[in-house]
């Protein structure tokens, strides 16, 4: 057997979840979704707690908007793992949209949820605040060109 190549990862090697998906356990469960959508989202550990996964079933415009996402570090092969906790959406019309997460403060202080459209920073986000209690995420989505919608989420 021969032995592996610089260019070949660890594969034995089980990397630890990070602090900053970890963060993101608040949002584990079924919320309400209400203001400019409607509807509901469910988000769920993968196995091994690397990746958080969420189920959208919504109505935006009077659109439905069908989805999942996955969000967590990327660690593409051979590669060490990124530095933001990052995401990709996929839906049922066949659209992917990126996303890059940021949680702040703690459960003791509420939080706050920002997630950039595409790259941290950008001109589309959403902000929102954890109650003190975790049962709410009250904020808002901004889109360039002044657009977008006030957005509650409350844990069922």
């Amino acid at each position: 057997m021969s032995e592996p190549t610089t260019s070949e990862p660890a594969t034995n090697e089980a990397a630890q979840p990070s602090a900053e998906v970890q963060a993101l356990d608040r949002l584990v469960g079924t919320w309400k979704v209400t203001g400019g959508a409607e509807g509901t989202v469910r988000y769920e550990w993968m196995p091994g707690r690397h990746f958080l996964l969420q189920h959208v079933d919504l109505i935006q415009s009077g659109e439905p908007v069908t989805g999942m996402e996955v969000i967590g570090k990327l660690r593409p092969f051979g590669e060490p793992t990124g530095e933001e906790v990052v995401s990709r959406y996929y839906d049922s019309l066949g659209n992917t949209f990126d996303y890059v997460y940021e949680l702040t403060g703690d459960e003791l202080t509420g939080g706050k949820l920002t997630i950039w459209g595409g790259v941290r920073g950008g001109p589309a986000y959403f902000e929102g605040t954890f109650s003190a209690d975790g049962a709410t995420v009250t904020g808002e989505w901004v889109y360039p060109g002044g657009g977008g919608y006030q957005s509650t989420m409350t844990r069922l």
